[in-house]
């Protein structure tokens, strides 16, 4: 029996998406630029699910974007919104948990002359925005700060993060990285008073390769590409329609499902921590009050890739942390001032809605039987 616990990394495809894909792919192929019946068909496949995701979003379908990842989507949210809008400033205000896509972005900004704050997170992993409001002066264009984070689960509360920065300043654009919380959470960007959102397709049971920007009304972005006029301009070349009818697929069930699924999150996540507190040396990083799909846990002593190899061998996957770092020291866990013992031995576990109790269970068995077995072989 397989156990899927690494859904913060992907998720697999469900089977809304993937008949959806498989259909664009065999018989409405067409390119949606093309002005035949196919790409007629094409165009408003696009469309619906643009529409669908806006719904979920709460914004109008125009102001929704489609690219081909969540780091791409990233990258025009802060390097394109702050080139646009380098005549009015030159500082960007990042927090220190921000995914590596989001935290590259400030290091190219850096290069290009601009001033880059980094706000450190609070002991439990979020960020205080007061502490983001002290960053922003009359020169600041850009803040941003996730939503979810994706090696903890921390929850930020973006409405005051954007309250606060925008009493500081007016004029400044507030991002919100959003790929572990949409489909998930409630995420209403315009009642936050957030002005870009980012997102993927892969986190939510859609396909890899496509990812979404939403921006609000008036906001610019400089794009970074250059072609057609395809998604505004801002993701020229002809689009993955498989891909974003896949996605729209995706969202459109899991929002479908919403109450089931957060039950069930909320579930797994409480027997999670309840099992977990029997094991004598396992420490929980993730707050409690944080999305209850991640839960982020060390057993010192033992390195993450030795546990993750051990757990694998009983067809349990989970993760040390996010996929794009590849192993690397947790800069997340860094940040929140966790000793070196913890940050070595991290395991992240992550849900999706397919997961269930009796998973969770395994899981920590397999966690108790490795701690004993991996100590006796050192």
């Amino acid at each position: 029996m397989e156990i899927y616990l690494d859904n913060s990394a992907t998720t697999r495809v469900c089977p809304e998406a993937a008949e959806t894909m498989m259909k664009m792919l065999t018989e409405e192929y067409g390119n949606p630029s093309s002005l035949h019946r196919k790409g007629f068909l094409a165009e408003r496949a696009v469309t619906d699910a643009r529409e669908t995701v806006a719904a979920i979003l709460g914004v109008e379908p125009e102001s929704v974007v489609f690219t081909s990842s969540g780091s791409e989507s990233n990258s025009l949210a802060v390097v394109g919104a702050a080139l646009a809008a380098r005549r009015q400033g030159d500082k960007v205000v990042l927090s220190a948990i921000e995914h590596d896509s989001v935290l590259a972005c400030g290091k190219h900004l850096q290069a290009q002359g601009f001033r880059v704050a980094i706000v450190p997170p609070r002991p439990d992993g979020t960020v205080d925005p007061e502490a983001v409001a002290r960053e922003v002066d009359a020169g600041t264009v850009l803040v941003s700060v996730m939503h979810v984070n994706s090696e903890t689960g921390a929850v930020n509360d973006l409405e005051a993060i954007a309250r606060l920065a925008k009493e500081q300043n007016p004029r400044v654009l507030v991002h919100s990285d959003c790929v572990q919380s949409f489909g998930k959470l409630s995420v209403r960007p315009k009642s936050w008073g957030v002005d870009l959102i980012t997102a993927s397709g892969h986190k939510i049971h859609g396909p890899k390769g496509v990812g979404i920007l939403w921006s609000a009304r008036g906001v610019r972005i400089q794009p970074l590409t250059f072609g057609s006029a395809q998604e505004r301009g801002l993701h020229p070349g002809t689009e993955n329609t498989p891909g974003i009818c896949g996605l729209g697929a995706a969202a459109a069930a899991m929002w479908r499902g919403r109450k089931e699924h957060t039950a069930l999150f909320q579930a797994l996540g409480a027997r999670l921590r309840e099992n977990l507190s029997t094991l004598e040396g396992v420490c929980i990083n993730s707050p409690l009050s944080g999305a209850p799909y991640i839960v982020n846990l060390s057993v010192p002593g033992i390195r993450s890739e030795v546990f993750i190899h051990y757990l694998e061998q009983s067809g349990i996957y989970v993760s040390s942390g996010s996929a794009c770092a590849k192993g690397a020291k947790s800069h997340v866990l860094t940040a929140m001032g966790l000793p070196a013992s913890r940050i070595d031995s991290a395991l992240r576990v992550s849900f999706c809605r397919f997961n269930t109790l009796e998973e969770v269970d395994r899981f920590c068995e397999a966690l108790d039987r490795g701690m004993r077995e991996i100590a006796r072989v050192r």
